[in-house]
Formats: C-alpha cells, structure tokens, sequence
C-alpha cells in the first residue's frame, strides 16, 4: 500500500507552502534518494562485531592461498577440516566461558584427560568406542564442574583457578601415562569404529567436522533463542544486574564451566580417534590456541558478547594459520610465537571496539534530513484562530503531586477516571469528585495512549514494551508488541520500540502509532532533530492476533482517534505540525490526506467531542530558530557530533494549548495556558459529560475544566460503543 497524500477541496488553505530555493530543492533531493542514516544503522548491528573477524579469515586465507598454493589442495585440506573440527569445540567451549565472564585455562590439561580416557576405555578395559564417547565426555565435565564450583559458587578468580586447575590436570594426566602407556600401547587394537571417526568422509566431509556443525547449530540456537543462554550473556555482560533481575548467577556461570568441560572432552575424544595413539605433547597450549582463536573471533574478554559463528570463524583463522606457518617450514617457535602476536593484537583491538564504539556510533547514528517547514500562523495576532487567552488556567487539579507524567487520560462508562504514571502505574481516580485514588494496575514501562474496548477492557500503549490490555479486575495481558519487518530495513523493525496511541474501530481492529523505530523512549526528542520519516501506523487485529504496519515513514505520528463516523483515523505528525486523515473503510479506504497542513505548535493527542468534532493537544510552540535549522542538516549534523546532547535544538515543550477542529480541517477553538502556570505541557485531553480532563507528560496532576454549553451527558465511551 502506497497512499498518496491530498489536500481535501473544502479545507481552506491557511498557510503558504514553503518556497524553496534552487539550492534547497537539490538538497531536499539529495537526502530524499541519498539519505545517510544507514551507516549508523549498520554500526549499530550486532553482526557488525563480525566485520572484523570476517576480515581477519579472508585476509589469513587469501595470504596462505598465496604463499602456500597447495594448502587448499583437496588432500591436505581434508586434514585441515579434520583438524578444525577438534579445534573448533575447544574455541567453542572457550567463547562460552568468555560470555559469561569468565575464563578457562584449564582446556588444554582437560584435553589430553579426555584423549587419555577414550585410549585407556578402550584398550585397556575393552570398552566399545562409542561407549567411551560418553565416559570422556563426562570426564570432561567433571573438571568443568570442579571449575564451575569454584569460580561460581565460591566466587574465586577465573584466570587462577583455572590456571592452577590447568597444572593439577596435567600433572595428572602425566602420572597416569606414566603408568598406563606401555599397557595402553601394547593392548591397542585397530577398529572399524576408528576409521569412522578419524578417517571417513560423509558428503565430502570429515566425520569430525559434521559432529562440530551439529554441536554448533545447538549452542547457536542455545545462545541466541533459549532464555538459558540469554543469561549467559546477561550474567557476563553485568554479574549484579543479571543478579537484580532475577537470574541465578551463580549457578549459571557454573554452568558455563560444566559445558566448556564436556565440549572439551568431545574434542580430545575426536583427537583420541584421529590418532589412535598416546602423546605426551597432547593438549600442550591449546588453552592458547582457543583463546587466541575465540578474541580473534570477536569474542569479548569483558563478557556478555560473543556467538558461535565469531568462534567458528576464529577457530578457522587459527587453524589455516598454524597449518600455513607448520607447512612454511618455520621453526617449532613460530607458530606460538604467531599466535601470541595475534592475541595482543585481537585483544586490542576488542579493547578499543567496546570502549570507542558508542563514541563512534553517537557521531554518526544522529542523520538530520532536510525539512522545509510551512509557515507558521500566527498566535499573537487579533484575529487568528490561535489567538492566546487563559481559559485553561481556571481548570481544577486532580491528584496534583500524586502523580508523576500521565500522559493520556481516559473515563469510563461510570465516570472514574484513568491514567499512567511514569513509574509504570495506571491509577484509577474514583468519580464524581476523584479524591480517592487507587494503582489500578502496574504495567511497567511507561503507559501512554488510552482507549477502552467494547469490553471494558483497557487498552494501552507501553512506551518500550508493546500494547497491552487490562481486564476490569486490573489484569494485564500483552496484546502486541511486534509486527512485520521492513524489507528493505537495516534496523530490525519489528520490534515495538515507542507505541505512543491507539484507538479501536467498530470492527475490533486496533489502529495504533508508533513514534520512531530508532529511538527509545528516553531518547525520543533525538528523532525531532532528524526531522526522518521513522514512524508508523500500526494495526493489531484481535480475531487473528496478528499485527501489520499499515503506514510507513510517518514524522514521529503521535496521536491517533476514530472518526465518529467511524471510517477513518486522525493522526498528527508532531515534528510536521500537520493533521492528516486516513481512511481505514469505504471508497477512499488506504488514502491518506492532510486535514491541517501548518499549526503554531507540536500536535499530539486527538479525541472526539461532543458536538461531533475533535479536540486536539498542543505539546509546544514552534520557534523560527529550530525551523530554520530543518533546512540545514549538515548544521544540525555538526550539532549532534561537537555538542553534548542538552545543548542541541529541541522543539519548545514549554506551553499549553488545545485545539478544536473539524473534519474539514478548520479551527473552531483554542484554549491556552500561555507559560504554563497550570500545565507546562499538555499532551492529552478527554472531554466527558460536560468537562475537559488533561494530561501531560511531565505533569504531576491532572486538569479538569468545565465546558459551558457543552452536553453534560455525553461520554467518550458511548460515543464509541453505545448501541442505539
């Protein structure tokens, strides 16, 4: 659907389009088909962190293929895939103890433990081979286990432990091959089993290399879609946040010890059955190996950051890279000596990455775009529709200083009155009189636009977390809080970052705006400067529960009412000053026309009245300073990168103003509380049975205003589902 923008016949016009320049017309084409937003969006991907470990393998691979124009040759590298299927569980299991904070040097002893069982199992105590798989990799995660305990439970440093632990192991390992060699050597008997495993191929792979894929695919789906993995992160990226919210640190750091062991005993069990035979070297600096090969993969030392494909890939730079140096003909020191420089170098460069990243990605994620504002019209003149009076300011208070930032308001059939809070409450206030108040439900986030259903069910957008409903015993379910991505979207848009109105049509259908997709809700003034179409008009069906964006690349779309006739949505544009019409039934169904094309001001929230037309809130006036500004992008570019944020052009949210209007477009009332001594600033408004109740976001009470002349027995909740 692509609605075309109109401007009905009967409205009037009331202020001149902008008039544009030669220049200003190449600069609005240039940020219309050039915009430059999409390198900020790229950065701020998560796969971005691969970029680099991706460059890193071609890089190691393009220079071994030169240096070495057989080591891709199909027989040696065969023997290279067989290689990166043991190494690559031992960087798996090393990225996993990464994630969560730690680290493990012990995989190395743990290694040759796990290679000395499967020989021992099955030579000395005529254990099948794939009975031994299971024993080694117990084994394995025994030592993780003790490792888990250790450093999990008794809260002990992760670098020693695990380095004491490496030197016990091996000790160990050295004791048993001491007295078992001989034995083990003497007693060994070639198998078909061992051929399987060490030298058979499966559609062209080594056997070794398909285990490592599978055992992959899980920790990819373990790490990235099972909440165990989720804390894993958590628990890595911030011991006590993760602690705060209720996950049992100590168990899953644990946890990640327990897997890296029995990974690890997979690995020396594969090695056990490539070489079917005893060495003393088994294991020796693999612990270095891994953790080379896991950093340089782009796994952070810091924790809370890491993926199996950064470890598949560092895992495959490692192994071409020692294979390319071993077949170089290099000394025996080389390859470690490599490996060591391509650790520091890894390790600085993950260091610099976290620490500069947001720097880099507040100078470039901030992309203004060229907007020519239309003329204002004038509030200060006699005679204009807008003209400035007090009428607001002889409103009553409720709840002031009970409530903090109720943005929307809302009345229900039997008069009490609702609203959210900032700390995440929707309060009830009890008519007629609403002295008494109660937390009807607490929803977390930040409630913002209201709307009841035919139910009584109340619905209500959740700045950061979705749409929700509340039953009238104040239960809270979640209706939505996604919708279908964007084909051509760098950022992941399905995601509801900043749902901020709704209304509901005769048919059920939820219609609801989302103010931007690339801001949250702290940080919802920094789309304003972008003046960037990043929002949209959303629509959650109830009967399929599904939910589809009907309207795209809106200017921050901030409030939404049903027409009473029911055919069409009101939606204002805040950062535009503009209303437009869309129609949701009938002949114009999908068309979308602009109502009010200029206002003094940043329109949000748009209810019915009474008398059959709308009123509208005004948040704040418009200032020919910031309207300047949106026609120079670079300037405001410049802005974001060399001043911090407090002293950037913000639009003015300063006043209080409400509108009335009618369908056509024309303005029939304004109501001010110029400087805002009883509302700085008013975002909503409803009107029932004969007075006005006003809400603003950084209010702390609510407004009630008498409208003389106005029906005294009419309510917003039968306007919308009184059966006559």
């Amino acid at each position: 659907m692509n609605p075309t923008y109109t401007q009905p016949a009967d409205v009037p016009v009331r202020a001149r389009p902008p008039t544009l320049s030669w220049s200003e017309r190449v600069k609005q084409a240039r940020y219309k088909w050039f915009p430059d937003h999409l390198l900020g969006e790229v950065l701020a991907k998560r796969w971005i962190d691969n970029a680099a470990p991706f460059f890193f393998l071609i890089a190691t691979v393009c220079l071994f293929g030169t240096l070495l124009p057989d080591l891709f040759a199909p027989a040696s590298f065969t023997e290279t895939l067989r290689q990166f299927g043991e190494i690559g569980l031992l960087v798996l299991a090393m990225s996993i103890v990464l994630i969560g904070g730690g680290i493990d040097l012990s995989i190395g002893s743990n290694f040759a433990l796990a290679n000395f069982c499967t020989l021992a199992l099955t030579s000395i105590y005529g254990v099948p081979l794939y009975a031994a798989a299971p024993i080694a990799i117990a084994a394995g995660a025994a030592v993780g286990l003790v490792n888990g305990i250790l450093v999990g439970y008794l809260r002990l440093r992760a670098f020693l432990t695990t380095l004491v632990t490496l030197i016990l192991l091996r000790s160990v390992v050295e004791m048993l091959l001491l007295s078992r060699s001989v034995e083990i050597t003497s007693k060994f008997v070639p198998s078909a089993a061992w051929d399987v495993l060490g030298l058979n191929r499966y559609l062209g792979m080594p056997v070794s290399l398909i285990i490592f894929v599978v055992v992959a695919a899980f920790f990819h789906i373990y790490l990235s879609r099972l909440k165990y993995g989720w804390r894993i992160m958590a628990a890595g990226g911030s011991r006590r946040s993760a602690h705060n919210i209720g996950i049992n640190v100590k168990r899953t750091i644990c946890s990640t010890y327990v897997i890296s062991g029995a990974l690890t005993g997979l690995a020396g069990y594969l090695y056990a059955a490539r070489l079917s035979s005893l060495n003393t070297d088994a294991g020796s600096g693999l612990e270095v190996v891994a953790l080379t090969a896991a950093v340089l993969g782009g796994t952070s030392l810091g924790g809370g950051r890491g993926s199996v494909a950064k470890a598949a890939m560092g895992a495959a730079t490692v192994v071409i890279l020692t294979s390319g140096v071993v077949r170089l003909g290099l000394s025996s020191g080389a390859g470690q000596a490599v490996l060591g420089l391509m650790l520091a170098f890894a390790v600085a460069v993950d260091v610099r990455w976290v620490k500069n990243r947001d720097k880099v990605l507040s100078k470039v994620y901030v992309s203004p775009t060229f907007v020519a504002m239309p003329e204002a019209p004038k509030a200060d003149v006699s005679g204009s529709p807008y003209a400035i009076n007090t009428r607001l300011r002889s409103s009553d208070a409720i709840g002031l200083g009970e409530i903090e930032g109720p943005e929307d308001v809302i009345l229900d059939r039997q008069g009490n009155l609702y609203t959210g809070t900032r700390l995440g409450d929707i309060v009830r206030f009890f008519g007629p009189d609403f002295a008494r108040s109660e937390v009807f439900c607490h929803i977390g986030g930040h409630p913002l636009g209201m709307s009841f259903a035919q139910n009584g069910d109340l619905y209500v957008c959740v700045g950061g977390m979705g749409v929700y409903a509340i039953d009238q015993a104040g239960v809270c379910r979640k209706l939505t809080d996604e919708t279908n991505r964007s084909a051509w979207s760098v950022v992941d848009d399905s995601r509801l970052r900043l749902p901020d109105d709704l209304d509901i049509a005769p048919d059920g259908k939820v219609y609801f705006s989302e103010a931007t997709v690339r801001y949250e809700m702290h940080t919802w003034p920094v789309d304003a400067l972008e003046g960037r179409g990043n929002g949209r008009i959303i629509c959650y069906d109830p009967e399929t529960n599904r939910t589809k964006t009907v309207l795209r690349n809106l200017v921050f779309p901030n409030g939404m009412c049903l027409s009473h006739d029911g055919m069409s949505i009101f939606f204002a544009e805040s950062w535009l000053c503009r209303i437009s019409r869309y129609w949701i039934s009938g002949p114009k169904a999908g068309q979308v026309e602009v109502v009010i094309p200029a206002l003094p001001g940043y329109p949000d929230n748009i209810n019915r009245a009474s008398d059959g037309t709308y009123w509208l809130a005004i948040m704040g006036m418009r200032g020919p300073a910031l309207d300047l500004a949106l026609k120079m992008p670079d300037f405001r570019k410049r802005m974001a990168r060399r001043l911090p944020e407090d002293e950037w052009l913000y639009p003015n949210i300063n006043t209080g103003c409400i509108v009335k209007f009618n369908a056509a477009g024309q303005i029939l009332e304004t109501l001010w509380d110029f400087g805002g001594e009883s509302h700085p600033m008013i975002t909503s408004m409803r009107e029932d049975r004969g007075h006005l109740y006003i809400g603003g976001i950084t209010n702390n009470r609510i407004g009630r205003l008498e409208l003389r002349g106005a029906n005294a027995d009419w309510t917003g909740y039968d306007s919308y589902w009184q059966k006559s």
